[in-house]
């Protein structure tokens, strides 16, 4: 199983226009919802917040990982997004996140979300593959990133 099995260039925003935590888990909800793998895009928020309100996926490093498993959610995917600015997620290491990885899988899929968020937590723990995700300029450029790991 591959990362950019669940994402492709509709699934990527260059420039969240957040500010917050729970305004950038919505816009990439609503990424979700304008690609139709989305249904439900209350539920998905609702589930999204539950999740957060366990413990922040603001995993440091600059980075996000929230993740959804909602009958709501039509079939796995990734969506993709930056901040230029960074933004106050809450992460570990008390510093703002510039990537954020929205992981939406349907109820009935097992660990699907975990390989997945295993296969990017790898991979971002190596400043150079974040310096990449940071300085790319496209969504091609970024989907030539995430095919590369």
């Amino acid at each position: 199983m591959e990362v950019n099995e669940f994402i492709n260039q509709d699934l990527i925003k260059m420039e969240l226009q957040s500010k917050d935590k729970d305004s950038v888990i919505k816009e990439m909800i609503d990424i979700m919802v304008e690609n139709g793998i989305v249904g439900d895009k209350e539920e998905v928020v609702k589930k999204a917040m539950e999740r957060e309100a366990k413990g922040t996926t603001g995993v440091g490093r600059g980075v996000a990982i929230p993740h959804v498993k909602s009958d709501a959610v039509k079939k796995a995917a990734v969506a993709f997004g930056r901040s230029s600015e960074g933004i106050d997620y809450g992460s570990m290491d008390e510093k703002p996140s510039y990537l954020f990885f929205l992981i939406t899988v349907p109820e009935e899929s097992h660990n699907e979300h975990l390989k997945i968020l295993a296969q990017l937590s790898r991979n971002l723990v190596h400043d150079d593959f974040r310096d990449s995700l940071l300085e790319a300029e496209s969504a091609e450029e970024v989907m030539g990133i995430l095919e590369a790991i």
